[in-house]
């Protein structure tokens, strides 16, 4: 990793932390990350990808890693996210690129390809697959209360588009139906609630920690009713084989500096579980779609699998990425990327490989 560069970029008032590698003139890759993550989740990818003659970029979220918080992280949206992603690749000068996201970084990337076409050669999911609205309320608006998603959550919501927080004068309303769990919900100013007293008892490393242990089940992270999140994973519970000490300890210190404030807000308090689309104008043209070539990448033992197997299977997510393709790692877990580097290394430099050639010399 002591070739990786570090730089900040000021992206609307934010100085934004970017991890490098590899030559300006090559093709370019930005990778995303979930949560809970930072830039440091594509330590395997970044070099390989770097050393198949490709630029690499990693950027941490606003309020995520070394990056600055938004001003306000309750009221930091979706939309805020997307368009910090366009903001780092103009400073760059990049004009086009390969996307490569995971978990609610995916939740950035669709509806980055589908607002800015042009500046995507290809989009790589893992572990989240497109959802519009009524797949998404199908398979997770009947979840119990002690599911995680729903502890990390409050309860009033104000229901507004994506669109309304991008503010695109020439944005086609007929977008938003498309953008399913990406139109968004911009969550009013609340005071700190479950998921803060949580966090609260543990130090960072320790929450990060316990998150990795749970995500890495095959089974849904549900709480009993009178049961937290953090209270699912006994404290002697060993680390997973792929995750090291070192890299717990390099999550910790980071988590430290930027706390989970931004954290619980994107993405969490961005979803609605019980979301219905409530529009002023109905749609009238075709979905919108996601037009670049699209591999998603999904562990055989992701527990988020479970909410979606259904879907992926049944061929609807083509009608809104139809140049999709879909692999199963045999085995994978919710941090396949991590777990399985070689092998997800391989299918990432393979699409790359086939797609290059969408990308202007």
């Amino acid at each position: 990793m002591d070739k990786v560069a570090h730089k900040s970029i000021q992206v609307n008032g934010l100085n934004l932390h970017v991890a490098e590698i590899g030559s300006e003139s090559s093709p370019a890759v930005i990778f995303l990350h979930g949560f809970p993550e930072i830039w440091y989740t594509w330590r395997h990818q970044m070099i390989a990808v770097a050393n198949a003659g490709f630029r690499v970029i990693a950027p941490d979220f606003s309020g995520y890693g070394l990056s600055d918080p938004p001003a306000e992280p309750e009221k930091a949206t979706f939309a805020d996210f997307v368009n910090d992603i366009v903001s780092i690749l103009d400073s760059l000068a990049i004009s086009k690129v390969f996307v490569v996201a995971k978990d609610f970084g995916a939740m950035i990337a669709y509806p980055f390809a589908m607002l800015h076409p042009e500046k995507v050669a290809g989009l790589i999911a893992l572990g989240v697959a497109f959802l519009p609205p009524a797949a998404f309320k199908q398979n997770f608006g009947l979840l119990p209360e002690g599911f995680y998603v729903r502890r990390w959550q409050v309860n009033n919501f104000n229901i507004s588009s994506i669109f309304t927080c991008i503010k695109l004068q020439t944005m086609d309303l007929n977008l938003v139906e498309g953008f399913g769990i990406w139109g968004l919900l911009e969550l009013e100013s609340l005071e700190p609630g479950r998921a803060e007293a949580d966090f609260g008892r543990l130090d960072a490393k320790t929450v990060v920690k316990n998150i990795y242990i749970l995500f890495s089940k095959s089974e849904l992270p549900i709480a009993n009713e009178n049961e937290e999140i953090m209270d699912l994973i006994e404290p002697t519970t060993p680390l997973p084989s792929w995750f090291t000490e070192e890299d717990l300890a390099t999550y910790g210190t980071l988590y430290e500096k930027s706390g989970f404030r931004t954290a619980l807000q994107v993405p969490y308090r961005q979803v609605h579980l019980d979301q219905t689309m409530h529009l002023d104008v109905v749609p009238t043209e075709p979905h919108p779609k996601v037009e670049a070539p699209t591999l998603l990448i999904m562990g055989e033992e992701d527990y988020a699998l479970k909410l979606m197997r259904e879907y992926i299977k049944s061929g609807e997510m083509n009608k809104y990425v139809p140049d999709l393709e879909t692999i199963y790692v045999p085995h994978g877990s919710h941090f396949v990327h991590e777990q399985f580097p070689d092998q997800v290394n391989q299918l990432i430099l393979t699409f790359l490989d086939r797609n290059k050639h969408r990308v202007p010399a």
